[in-house]
């Protein structure tokens, strides 16, 4: 059987042809083009052999159905806006203009975006924490029936799996509630980009009975930045409607460059992923052997989570949560020492942990330069008295306190506002989005009151050198005008 052709060979292939390009882009492969001239020789628009992503017959389509064998649901499209495009598209394709929607408060910001592009009403679910790590539990499917029972009106659901901690919820307990009520069940899958393509990982929302799946190729496979997939199953899903929104919502010129590498990347996943990922198991494994024996530092999974009730189902094993709480340091200064000292930089810093993100493309020197820091950081680390515990690491920033809401999402961000200290915001209605980035889920949301708890947290995280979005170096905020 003779080898398929790549998108990106069938790209090389016509840039090595003889064919002078009339057409944009404007750079027209010139090797003078500057630095970057080197990527412009597979850089085309859509001319004729090489298809259009939004009516799809021909090179483009076989790409995108390469992409939905691999991944086994009913019809797959790649997205040139990333995965922010996907849950625009999907949540806006689900539920009609002020319908109602009801996602779990711990949703990527985009989510929020397109409820306030629709004028969604919002209905949350609030996910407890896992207090050993300060993060987000998973998503309780018998709750989210009782929210579809209490707010019958609801057309789509939305949830995080995993959460950018690598937390899984029952995908097919919640998928079960939510079409047993003849909703829509939207999955932000974008950190499981990776699920369901080996023995050695948790099966994906896919066959877990999702509508939607959105996943970022980017964030866990070897695809360029702002590459993405949308899946869709089932016949709950006017496909047609989607496609106009995917149209709408993205470039009218989409990036061959990023579409070739999607399909290299699931080229790549055909051929080498069962290998890559029996290897990324076994450097787990042996990174765990490693670091078994920290006495202050904690490595987040499954065993290391109490006895209590918790939602999680499963822990991503790339998702490596890096907890120091209960001792003399906090989230930032690990970070802090891991990046100066080590040169290992982290995904983020958090209050009391960082995160560490390892795919099937680490190598075990990277696997093994980590747990050996870890180990040295551990003999340096002591143990904190309840009292010496830094104030910031005592509550998560994010938490499963609700805040009173003053006014709808939607309206609160169209509203007239003003830009005041956040001290003097205490009881105003927030305008816009406050938030830890990475990962994007908000703090505070628009339509949300404003309270001297929250504003102390996120003054905590300033002083702590985090990275706060939604509040300016001065320390102001947007509220709704009075």
């Amino acid at each position: 059987m003779t080898a398929r052709k790549s998108l990106y060979q069938a790209l090389s292939d016509y840039a090595a042809s003889d064919f002078y390009p009339y057409h944009m882009p404007g750079h027209k492969r010139n090797p003078a083009g500057g630095e970057m001239a080197e990527y412009h020789k597979i850089d085309i628009t859509e001319i004729d052999g090489f298809d259009n992503l939004y009516q799809a017959e021909g090179v483009l389509k076989e790409a995108q159905l390469r992409a939905n064998s691999l991944y086994g649901s009913d019809e797959t499209f790649f997205l040139i806006n990333g995965s922010t495009s996907g849950a625009l598209a999907a949540i806006m394709t689900a539920a009609e203009p002020l319908d109602e929607i009801l996602i779990a408060r711990n949703c990527h910001k985009s989510v929020y975006h397109a409820a306030i592009m629709h004028g969604l009403i919002v209905r949350y679910y609030y996910p407890k924490m896992i207090s050993e790590y300060d993060i987000c539990d998973g998503v309780s499917a018998e709750e989210i029936g009782v929210l579809l029972d209490t707010y019958p009106e609801v057309k789509a659901v939305v949830v995080t799996s995993p959460t950018y901690e690598g937390v899984l919820s029952d995908i097919p307990a919640i998928a079960a509630e939510v079409h047993g009520r003849g909703k829509i069940l939207i999955v932000d899958e974008a950190h499981g980009a990776h699920f369901g393509l080996s023995t050695h990982l948790p099966q994906g929302a896919i066959a877990g009975g999702a509508d939607l799946v959105i996943h970022s190729l980017h964030k866990t496979l070897p695809a360029m930045t702002q590459t993405a997939l949308l899946h869709v199953n089932g016949d709950r899903v006017n496909r047609e409607k989607l496609r106009r929104y995917l149209c709408m919502l993205q470039s009218s010129s989409p990036s061959y460059v990023l579409m070739a590498s999607m399909d290299s990347c699931i080229k790549f996943l055909e051929e080498q992923g069962q290998e890559r990922f029996a290897a990324m198991r076994g450097h787990y494994v042996s990174f765990c052997e490693k670091t078994a024996s920290l006495a202050h530092i904690r490595i987040g999974k499954m065993t290391r989570v109490s006895s209590k009730k918790h939602e999680l189902k499963g822990w991503d094993l790339g998702k490596m949560v890096i907890s120091v709480k209960g001792t003399n340091m906090t989230g930032k200064e690990l970070y802090d020492i891991l990046r100066e000292t080590y040169h290992l930089e982290m995904e983020m810093a958090g209050e009391t942990y960082v995160l560490a993100i390892m795919t099937l493309m680490d190598e075990a020197v990277g696997w093994q330069r980590l747990a050996d820091a870890l180990c040295e950081i551990d003999d340096r680390i002591e143990e904190s008295a309840g009292a010496e515990i830094p104030a910031a690491g005592k509550k998560p920033v994010f938490s499963d306190r609700q805040l009173k809401g003053g006014m709808t999402l939607a309206r609160a961000f169209h509203s007239e506002w003003e830009q005041i200290p956040m001290q003097k915001a205490i009881g105003r209605i927030a305008a816009g989005f406050i938030n830890l980035y990475p990962p994007g889920s908000p703090i505070v949301a628009p339509g949300e009151i404003l309270d001297e708890t929250v504003i102390k947290r996120i003054e905590e995280c300033r002083k702590m050198g985090l990275a706060v979005q939604g509040v300016t170096e001065q320390g102001e905020v947007v509220v709704v005008a009075l």
